[in-house]
């Protein structure tokens, strides 16, 4: 049986393996920093509640799910994340209830703006019915009630500081000896490395020849991890990365220790059960450096 509602991507970016789908699933915040493999999800409609899997993303801001029937539906991260809450349909169908003549007059308002925005995008939302059962206009009406919710919220909090006696108010000028010791300052995380969109020339040590498990295709695959990788232009010292053990670079006979050089693309993407943060796609002109 096919649902009428799926928003079908016209095209998308099927993930290459568990590893690529988890760090995806962690930038949306459907997973956590922590997690190791991957979870069930529902995908939540009224009275429906299906299992459904993350295969891919038809740009940055949407993804692509695909139903217990085999369908693929375009739907935004943060949508798919809210369905996950036991609570989900009990909110819905609340907020449908409470809703009066006017607000739903704004939540039509606000849907026509949010397919209004998705339409301009130029993503995969452009092969999506402007109107029907879309997910963009799905998460319009919930966005009424919970504006109206955040703004009775801060009326209570501004009537709360208005009421509260002078007396108990922090006090503006305290002797040097009352203050409280201030927190040493946190150390700021390591500027991030930019890496370059195009091919570029490179050399790179051979650590180890090792295998990762593919969960799509349940074999091992042959990987190489390099060290002391560097960009020659412009330069930039890398450290660690990897790469597949392709055809091309069997033939070179490869050893650890031999250093060579070559072009090729680099992306931050990490090795499975390794610390390894690069990964090098489809090197080229690869020479091997004489001993």
């Amino acid at each position: 049986m096919g649902y009428a509602f799926t928003i079908e991507p016209i095209t998308y970016s099927a993930f290459e393996d568990e590893t690529a789908q988890i760090d995806k699933c962690k930038e949306w915040g459907l997973l956590s920093e922590k997690a190791a493999k991957m979870k069930p999800f529902y995908y939540k409609r009224g009275s429906l509640q299906l299992t459904c899997s993350i295969v891919g993303y038809a740009d940055q801001m949407t993804a692509v799910i695909e139903l217990e029937n085999g369908q693929k539906h375009c739907i935004h991260p943060s949508y798919l994340k809210e369905m996950q809450a036991a609570s989900y349909g009990q909110r819905v169908g609340t907020a449908a209830e409470e809703s009066a003549v006017p607000e739903t007059a704004e939540a039509d308002a606000g849907m026509e703006a949010a397919a209004a925005t998705t339409g301009g995008s130029g993503g995969v939302m452009e092969a999506a019915p402007e109107t029907g059962d879309s997910d963009a206009s799905e998460e319009a009406a919930p966005s009424v009630t919970q504006a109206k919710a955040a703004a009775n919220a801060d009326d209570a909090s501004a009537d709360q500081h208005t009421a509260a006696p002078a007396a108990e108010q922090p006090a503006v000028d305290k002797p040097a000896a009352e203050q409280p010791p201030k927190e040493k300052a946190k150390k700021g995380k390591a500027a991030k490395i930019e890496l370059p969109e195009e091919k570029v020339k490179m050399t790179a040590t051979v650590q180890q020849f090792t295998s990762v498990p593919n969960h799509f295709t349940e074999t091992d695959d042959e990987v190489i991890v390099y060290e002391a990788v560097a960009i020659a232009e412009p330069a930039l010292e890398l450290g660690a990365a990897w790469s597949s053990y392709s055809n091309t670079l069997k033939k070179l006979e490869l050893t650890v220790g031999d250093t060579i050089t070559f072009e090729a693309k680099v992306v931050a993407k990490k090795l499975t059960k390794h610390p390894v943060p690069y990964k090098i796609n489809n090197p080229a002109k690869i020479q091997k450096a004489e001993a």
